[in-house]
């Protein structure tokens, strides 16, 4: 168990590393690149629940992101992949909800519970993936500072990047404890519920003294609130020719119907 934390633990702080990366992505101010990924989300939620096909060419902006950005694609996948089984177990009902056979394809019937289910899935394929490409390329506390400007409230940012830093203090401290219990214990099994129950209530105090002593440190280093980070960005033509590239791209393919237009070209070519 201590190896699969630790692994957990370096698998997390890897989009951090990745942030780190010097690309045209990259060096992008956060604002940019946090109201692209809202705009982009926006568009993909609001399709109709049987939408398919026209969902499909908005991966193009993930697959120009990992590209430009040199992003590990297998990586990022994975990520996508851990986090699946929650959006199929929501979807997965929907077959047996919806019944209403949309179309037929020879003998194979098409109901409208499987293509909300396949539009759920394609749905969190880009949200989810396009929150992780702005992770991977820019950081979450330069995300969260890009928050804090372009409108959102002071205290919330601060409390979303306290809460993730938070989730590195809490692997550490249970990295640190099931290594104790795996080199005091012979039998290399799994803990007792019982024991479970200790090294839970074990594992708060220890995660709480811990935040309190960062805490400390970081009043004693003039933290009043606002969030600064390492990297000076500005807003300029970049940014700019960015943002604008990426609206202008996501209105087109919102409500101009690609694949329609792909297949009536198909058709006409054969």
């Amino acid at each position: 168990m201590s190896s699969r934390l630790e692994t957990a633990y370096y698998d997390l702080g890897r989009l951090d590393l990745l942030a780190e990366k010097d690309s045209p992505i990259h060096r992008l101010d956060p604002r940019a690149k946090v109201a692209a990924t809202l705009v982009f989300i926006i568009y993909v939620v609001s399709f109709s629940r049987y939408e398919i096909a026209r969902l499909l060419p908005f991966f193009l902006f993930p697959a120009l992101m990992i590209g430009i950005a040199d992003l590990p694609f297998g990586y990022l996948l994975r990520k996508l992949i851990l986090v699946s089984p929650f959006v199929i177990f929501i979807g997965v009902f929907n077959p047996f909800l919806d019944r209403e056979i949309m179309f037929q394809v020879g003998t194979f019937e098409v109901s409208g519970g499987w293509l909300s289910f396949i539009s759920i899935l394609l749905r969190f394929i880009l949200t989810v993936g396009a929150a992780l490409l702005l992770i991977a390329t820019t950081g979450f506390p330069a995300i969260c500072m890009a928050l804090e400007k372009l409108g959102l409230p002071e205290i919330l940012t601060v409390q979303l990047l306290m809460l993730y830093r938070y989730l590195f203090v809490l692997i550490e401290e249970s990295i640190r404890i099931m290594r104790a219990y795996t080199l005091r214990s012979f039998s290399g099994k799994k803990p007792r519920y019982q024991v479970f129950k200790q090294l839970l209530g074990n594992l708060l105090l220890r995660t709480i003294d811990r935040a309190q002593r960062i805490h400390m440190a970081m009043l004693s280093r003039a933290f009043t609130g606002e969030i600064k980070t390492a990297r000076q960005f500005s807003f300029g033509t970049p940014e700019i020719f960015y943002l604008a590239g990426c609206i202008t791209l996501f209105t087109f393919i919102r409500f101009v119907n690609i694949s329609a237009l792909i297949g009536k070209l198909l058709l006409e070519a054969g």
